[in-house]
Protein backbone atom coordinates (compact mmCIF):
# COMPACT_ATOMS: atom_id res chain seq x y z
CA UNK A 1 0.00 0.00 0.00
CA UNK A 2 1.70 2.69 -1.04
CA UNK A 3 2.43 5.94 1.86
CA UNK A 4 0.24 8.37 2.48
CA UNK A 5 1.63 12.15 2.59
CA UNK A 6 0.23 14.27 5.02
CA UNK A 7 -2.09 16.92 3.30
CA UNK A 8 -2.16 20.83 3.52
CA UNK A 9 -4.62 21.37 6.55
CA UNK A 10 -7.19 24.21 7.20
CA UNK A 11 -4.74 25.76 9.94
CA UNK A 12 -2.04 25.73 7.25
CA UNK A 13 -3.76 27.96 5.28
CA UNK A 14 -4.39 30.29 8.62
CA UNK A 15 -7.83 29.19 10.19
CA UNK A 16 -7.39 27.10 13.37
CA UNK A 17 -10.66 25.69 14.21
CA UNK A 18 -10.02 24.64 17.97
CA UNK A 19 -9.15 28.33 18.34
CA UNK A 20 -12.27 29.12 17.63
CA UNK A 21 -14.12 26.04 19.44
CA UNK A 22 -11.63 27.59 22.68
CA UNK A 23 -13.15 31.06 21.97
CA UNK A 24 -16.85 30.17 22.40
CA UNK A 25 -15.82 27.81 25.69
CA UNK A 26 -14.08 31.18 27.10
CA UNK A 27 -16.68 33.35 26.34
CA UNK A 28 -20.06 31.06 27.45
CA UNK A 29 -19.63 32.59 31.21
CA UNK A 30 -19.78 36.48 29.77
CA UNK A 31 -22.97 35.04 27.92
CA UNK A 32 -24.49 33.57 30.41
CA UNK A 33 -24.80 36.36 32.66
CA UNK A 34 -26.81 38.15 30.05
CA UNK A 35 -29.51 35.81 30.29
CA UNK A 36 -33.11 37.48 30.79
CA UNK A 37 -36.70 36.16 30.54
CA UNK A 38 -37.15 34.50 26.96
CA UNK A 39 -34.19 33.23 26.07
CA UNK A 40 -34.32 29.30 25.09
CA UNK A 41 -31.18 28.62 23.43
CA UNK A 42 -27.80 30.96 23.11
CA UNK A 43 -24.25 29.76 22.01
CA UNK A 44 -23.14 26.71 20.37
CA UNK A 45 -26.37 25.99 18.10
CA UNK A 46 -27.01 26.54 14.26
CA UNK A 47 -29.34 29.58 15.72
CA UNK A 48 -30.34 30.97 18.70
CA UNK A 49 -34.19 30.77 20.10
CA UNK A 50 -35.94 33.47 21.96
CA UNK A 51 -39.35 33.27 23.23
CA UNK A 52 -41.57 36.35 22.65
CA UNK A 53 -44.27 35.61 25.29
CA UNK A 54 -42.01 33.58 27.88
CA UNK A 55 -40.41 37.51 27.90
CA UNK A 56 -44.09 39.04 28.44
CA UNK A 57 -45.29 40.08 25.47
CA UNK A 58 -48.90 39.87 24.31
CA UNK A 59 -49.09 40.91 20.92
CA UNK A 60 -45.23 41.80 19.96
CA UNK A 61 -44.11 44.05 17.09
CA UNK A 62 -40.29 43.05 16.30
CA UNK A 63 -37.74 46.19 16.03
CA UNK A 64 -34.14 45.19 14.36
CA UNK A 65 -31.57 47.45 14.14
CA UNK A 66 -27.48 46.54 13.33
CA UNK A 67 -24.39 48.79 13.51
CA UNK A 68 -20.69 49.19 13.81
CA UNK A 69 -18.04 50.85 16.25
CA UNK A 70 -17.04 52.95 13.49
CA UNK A 71 -13.11 54.08 13.01
CA UNK A 72 -13.28 54.25 16.60
CA UNK A 73 -11.55 50.38 16.38
CA UNK A 74 -8.37 52.10 14.97
CA UNK A 75 -7.49 53.52 18.34
CA UNK A 76 -8.79 50.02 19.73
CA UNK A 77 -6.60 48.30 17.78
CA UNK A 78 -3.37 51.35 18.08
CA UNK A 79 -3.61 51.10 21.61
CA UNK A 80 -4.47 47.60 22.27
CA UNK A 81 -7.01 49.07 24.41
CA UNK A 82 -10.12 46.68 22.88
CA UNK A 83 -11.71 45.95 26.38
CA UNK A 84 -15.09 49.12 25.61
CA UNK A 85 -15.73 48.70 22.32
CA UNK A 86 -17.78 46.36 22.22
CA UNK A 87 -19.88 48.52 24.98
CA UNK A 88 -19.62 50.97 21.88
CA UNK A 89 -21.10 48.01 19.80
CA UNK A 90 -24.24 47.34 22.02
CA UNK A 91 -25.05 50.61 22.66
CA UNK A 92 -25.14 52.08 18.91
CA UNK A 93 -27.70 49.11 18.20
CA UNK A 94 -30.07 49.13 21.40
CA UNK A 95 -30.15 52.78 22.03
CA UNK A 96 -31.25 53.33 18.46
CA UNK A 97 -33.79 50.19 19.72
CA UNK A 98 -35.61 52.18 22.21
CA UNK A 99 -36.02 55.56 19.84
CA UNK A 100 -38.98 53.05 18.19
CA UNK A 101 -40.11 52.20 22.01
CA UNK A 102 -38.77 48.79 21.50
CA UNK A 103 -37.33 47.07 24.65
CA UNK A 104 -33.94 45.62 23.72
CA UNK A 105 -34.30 41.63 23.64
CA UNK A 106 -31.10 39.61 21.86
CA UNK A 107 -27.91 40.70 20.59
CA UNK A 108 -25.76 38.86 17.94
CA UNK A 109 -22.28 40.00 17.51
CA UNK A 110 -19.78 39.83 14.30
CA UNK A 111 -15.95 39.41 14.69
CA UNK A 112 -13.69 39.11 11.98
CA UNK A 113 -9.85 39.13 12.32
CA UNK A 114 -6.93 37.77 10.11
CA UNK A 115 -5.38 35.77 12.82
CA UNK A 116 -7.39 34.93 15.73
CA UNK A 117 -6.14 35.79 19.01
CA UNK A 118 -8.45 34.22 21.95
CA UNK A 119 -7.43 36.63 24.75
CA UNK A 120 -8.19 39.42 22.88
CA UNK A 121 -10.76 38.17 21.27
CA UNK A 122 -11.92 37.01 24.28
CA UNK A 123 -11.32 40.92 25.86
CA UNK A 124 -13.61 42.64 23.02
CA UNK A 125 -16.53 39.79 23.35
CA UNK A 126 -16.37 40.06 27.25
CA UNK A 127 -17.26 44.12 26.56
CA UNK A 128 -19.70 43.21 24.31
CA UNK A 129 -21.48 40.57 26.85
CA UNK A 130 -20.70 44.19 29.96
CA UNK A 131 -22.74 46.07 27.45
CA UNK A 132 -25.86 43.50 27.34
CA UNK A 133 -25.82 43.27 30.32
CA UNK A 134 -26.46 47.18 31.45
CA UNK A 135 -28.92 47.25 28.65
CA UNK A 136 -31.17 43.87 29.68
CA UNK A 137 -30.32 42.29 26.65
CA UNK A 138 -28.93 39.15 26.14
CA UNK A 139 -25.96 37.90 24.59
CA UNK A 140 -27.60 34.36 22.08
CA UNK A 141 -25.14 34.25 19.63
CA UNK A 142 -23.13 35.73 16.71
CA UNK A 143 -20.24 34.69 14.11
CA UNK A 144 -16.15 34.88 14.84
CA UNK A 145 -14.50 34.40 11.14
CA UNK A 146 -10.63 34.18 11.14
CA UNK A 147 -10.03 35.46 7.42
CA UNK A 148 -5.87 35.52 6.53
CA UNK A 149 -5.32 38.05 3.81
CA UNK A 150 -8.26 39.72 4.53
CA UNK A 151 -7.06 41.58 7.44
CA UNK A 152 -3.11 42.93 8.35
CA UNK A 153 -2.32 41.51 11.54
CA UNK A 154 -3.84 42.79 14.21
CA UNK A 155 -6.40 44.33 12.71
CA UNK A 156 -9.88 43.19 13.30
CA UNK A 157 -13.85 44.37 12.72
CA UNK A 158 -16.78 44.34 14.68
CA UNK A 159 -20.66 44.65 13.54
CA UNK A 160 -23.57 43.55 15.91
CA UNK A 161 -27.19 43.23 14.93
CA UNK A 162 -30.08 43.53 18.05
CA UNK A 163 -33.64 42.85 18.08
CA UNK A 164 -36.12 44.77 20.04
CA UNK A 165 -40.08 44.67 21.11
CA UNK A 166 -42.87 46.08 22.18
CA UNK A 167 -46.82 45.92 22.35
CA UNK A 168 -48.58 46.94 19.54
CA UNK A 169 -49.41 50.32 19.47
CA UNK A 170 -46.92 51.31 21.93
CA UNK A 171 -44.52 52.46 19.37
CA UNK A 172 -42.01 56.27 19.37
CA UNK A 173 -42.60 58.37 18.22
CA UNK A 174 -46.11 59.55 19.11
CA UNK A 175 -48.21 62.16 19.04
CA UNK A 176 -45.20 64.83 18.73
CA UNK A 177 -46.98 68.58 18.97
CA UNK A 178 -45.55 71.98 18.88
CA UNK A 179 -45.12 73.33 22.30
CA UNK A 180 -43.40 69.52 23.66
CA UNK A 181 -39.84 70.45 25.87
CA UNK A 182 -36.76 68.90 24.76
CA UNK A 183 -35.00 67.10 27.35
CA UNK A 184 -30.87 66.61 26.49
CA UNK A 185 -29.12 63.90 28.16
CA UNK A 186 -25.48 64.30 28.46
CA UNK A 187 -23.33 62.03 26.88
CA UNK A 188 -20.51 60.44 27.86
CA UNK A 189 -17.85 61.60 24.67
CA UNK A 190 -17.54 61.40 21.52
CA UNK A 191 -19.30 58.28 21.27
CA UNK A 192 -19.02 56.32 18.29
CA UNK A 193 -19.02 58.78 15.15
CA UNK A 194 -16.99 61.55 13.69
CA UNK A 195 -13.47 59.03 14.25
CA UNK A 196 -12.11 59.41 10.95
CA UNK A 197 -12.30 63.75 11.79
CA UNK A 198 -11.11 62.82 15.61
CA UNK A 199 -7.79 60.80 14.23
CA UNK A 200 -7.12 63.34 11.67
CA UNK A 201 -7.19 66.84 14.50
CA UNK A 202 -4.92 64.11 16.35
CA UNK A 203 -2.42 63.63 13.60
CA UNK A 204 -2.36 67.35 13.00
CA UNK A 205 -2.26 68.12 16.59
CA UNK A 206 0.85 66.21 16.66
CA UNK A 207 -0.38 64.36 19.99
CA UNK A 208 -0.20 60.33 19.90
CA UNK A 209 -2.35 58.32 21.60
CA UNK A 210 -0.08 57.50 24.57
CA UNK A 211 0.16 61.15 25.09
CA UNK A 212 -1.48 62.87 28.34
CA UNK A 213 -4.78 63.83 27.90
CA UNK A 214 -5.46 67.45 27.32
CA UNK A 215 -8.31 67.61 28.98
CA UNK A 216 -8.30 64.84 31.16
CA UNK A 217 -6.70 62.85 32.88
CA UNK A 218 -4.96 59.37 31.22
CA UNK A 219 -3.92 59.20 27.72
CA UNK A 220 -5.43 60.88 24.87
CA UNK A 221 -6.26 57.17 23.68
CA UNK A 222 -7.81 56.41 26.78
CA UNK A 223 -10.12 59.51 26.92
CA UNK A 224 -11.27 58.84 23.50
CA UNK A 225 -12.33 55.08 24.02
CA UNK A 226 -14.73 56.44 26.60
CA UNK A 227 -17.59 54.20 25.33
CA UNK A 228 -21.32 55.48 24.34
CA UNK A 229 -23.71 55.65 27.03
CA UNK A 230 -26.27 53.42 27.30
CA UNK A 231 -29.36 55.15 27.59
CA UNK A 232 -31.63 52.38 27.33
CA UNK A 233 -32.91 51.66 31.32
CA UNK A 234 -33.54 55.62 31.48
CA UNK A 235 -35.14 55.72 28.47
CA UNK A 236 -37.56 52.91 28.74
CA UNK A 237 -38.50 54.18 31.98
CA UNK A 238 -39.51 57.51 30.93
CA UNK A 239 -41.59 56.12 28.06
CA UNK A 240 -43.41 53.68 30.18
CA UNK A 241 -44.46 56.45 32.89
CA UNK A 242 -46.54 58.00 29.63
CA UNK A 243 -43.60 60.89 29.97
CA UNK A 244 -42.47 60.48 26.16
CA UNK A 245 -43.55 61.74 22.30
CA UNK A 246 -39.86 60.95 21.01
CA UNK A 247 -36.15 59.94 21.27
CA UNK A 248 -33.64 61.00 19.10
CA UNK A 249 -30.37 59.33 19.32
CA UNK A 250 -28.03 61.40 18.67
CA UNK A 251 -25.24 60.14 16.35
CA UNK A 252 -23.62 60.60 12.68
CA UNK A 253 -25.61 63.67 12.04
CA UNK A 254 -24.74 65.13 15.36
CA UNK A 255 -28.18 67.43 16.73
CA UNK A 256 -28.77 68.91 13.18
CA UNK A 257 -29.47 65.81 11.59
CA UNK A 258 -30.71 63.46 14.01
CA UNK A 259 -33.63 65.21 16.17
CA UNK A 260 -35.58 66.20 12.79
CA UNK A 261 -35.97 61.84 11.97
CA UNK A 262 -38.50 61.82 15.28
CA UNK A 263 -40.46 65.23 13.81
CA UNK A 264 -43.85 65.09 11.87
CA UNK A 265 -43.97 67.26 8.82
CA UNK A 266 -44.38 70.53 9.74
CA UNK A 267 -42.84 70.57 12.87
CA UNK A 268 -38.97 71.51 14.20
CA UNK A 269 -36.86 72.58 17.00
CA UNK A 270 -35.30 75.26 18.53
CA UNK A 271 -32.56 74.46 20.94
CA UNK A 272 -31.02 77.02 23.21
CA UNK A 273 -27.19 76.46 22.75
CA UNK A 274 -26.84 78.23 26.18
CA UNK A 275 -28.50 75.14 27.87
CA UNK A 276 -25.66 73.35 28.55
CA UNK A 277 -21.64 73.66 28.47
CA UNK A 278 -19.89 72.08 25.81
CA UNK A 279 -17.62 68.86 27.44
CA UNK A 280 -13.99 69.61 27.10
CA UNK A 281 -13.37 67.13 24.26
CA UNK A 282 -15.01 69.04 22.35
CA UNK A 283 -13.47 72.01 23.15
CA UNK A 284 -10.29 70.34 22.15
CA UNK A 285 -11.48 69.24 19.01
CA UNK A 286 -12.81 72.48 18.23
CA UNK A 287 -9.60 74.23 18.85
CA UNK A 288 -7.61 72.01 17.08
CA UNK A 289 -9.32 71.13 13.98
CA UNK A 290 -10.81 74.95 13.33
CA UNK A 291 -14.20 73.95 13.04
CA UNK A 292 -17.12 75.54 13.19
CA UNK A 293 -20.74 75.52 15.57
CA UNK A 294 -22.18 74.43 12.41
CA UNK A 295 -19.62 71.53 11.46
CA UNK A 296 -19.69 70.73 14.92
CA UNK A 297 -23.29 70.24 15.53
CA UNK A 298 -23.78 68.29 12.67
CA UNK A 299 -20.98 66.17 13.22
CA UNK A 300 -20.70 65.22 16.61
CA UNK A 301 -23.61 65.01 19.68
CA UNK A 302 -21.75 67.86 21.04
CA UNK A 303 -22.42 66.75 24.69
CA UNK A 304 -25.99 65.37 24.23
CA UNK A 305 -26.21 62.09 23.61
CA UNK A 306 -30.32 61.27 23.27
CA UNK A 307 -33.34 63.61 22.89
CA UNK A 308 -36.36 62.99 25.25
CA UNK A 309 -39.06 65.07 23.06
CA UNK A 310 -42.11 65.26 25.98
CA UNK A 311 -45.16 67.00 26.94
CA UNK A 312 -44.74 70.74 28.12
CA UNK A 313 -46.72 69.98 31.31
CA UNK A 314 -44.46 66.40 32.05
CA UNK A 315 -41.21 68.09 31.22
CA UNK A 316 -40.30 68.58 35.07
CA UNK A 317 -41.59 64.96 36.18
CA UNK A 318 -39.91 63.68 32.85
CA UNK A 319 -36.57 65.81 33.96
CA UNK A 320 -36.70 64.15 37.81
CA UNK A 321 -37.73 60.57 36.54
CA UNK A 322 -34.34 60.49 33.98
CA UNK A 323 -31.86 62.41 36.78
CA UNK A 324 -33.62 59.73 39.18
CA UNK A 325 -32.30 57.45 36.39
CA UNK A 326 -28.49 58.22 36.61
CA UNK A 327 -29.20 61.18 33.76
CA UNK A 328 -27.50 64.50 33.49
CA UNK A 329 -30.42 66.11 32.20
CA UNK A 330 -30.70 69.67 30.44
CA UNK A 331 -33.95 71.66 29.07
CA UNK A 332 -32.58 72.24 25.98
CA UNK A 333 -35.23 73.12 23.68
CA UNK A 334 -39.01 72.98 22.21
CA UNK A 335 -40.80 71.84 19.47
CA UNK A 336 -41.78 74.76 16.73
CA UNK A 337 -43.73 75.03 13.67
CA UNK A 338 -41.67 74.82 10.70
CA UNK A 339 -38.89 72.08 9.81
CA UNK A 340 -35.39 71.27 10.81
CA UNK A 341 -33.44 72.58 13.52
CA UNK A 342 -33.22 76.02 14.45
CA UNK A 343 -30.90 77.47 17.37
CA UNK A 344 -29.83 80.03 19.17
CA UNK A 345 -27.48 81.16 21.93
CA UNK A 346 -24.06 80.08 21.59
CA UNK A 347 -22.27 76.42 22.61
CA UNK A 348 -18.50 77.22 20.97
Amino acid sequence: MPEQKNGITYADAGVDIDAGNALVERIKPAAKRTSRPGVMAGLGGFGALFDLKGAGFTDPVLVAATDGVGTKLRIAIDTGNVDSVGIDLVAMCVNDLVCQGAEPLFFLDYFASGKLEIDHAARIIEGIAKGCELSGCALIGGETAEMPGMYAEGDFDLAGFSVGAMERGAGLPTAVQRGDVLLGLASDGVHSNGFSLVRVIVEHSGLGWDDPCPWDGGTLGEALLTPTRLYVNAALAAHRAGFVNALAHVTGGGLTENLPRVLPEGLGARINLDAWELPPVFRWLTAHGGMDEAELLKTYNSGIGMIVVCPADKADAAAKLLEDQGETVFTIGEVVSGNGVSYEGCLV
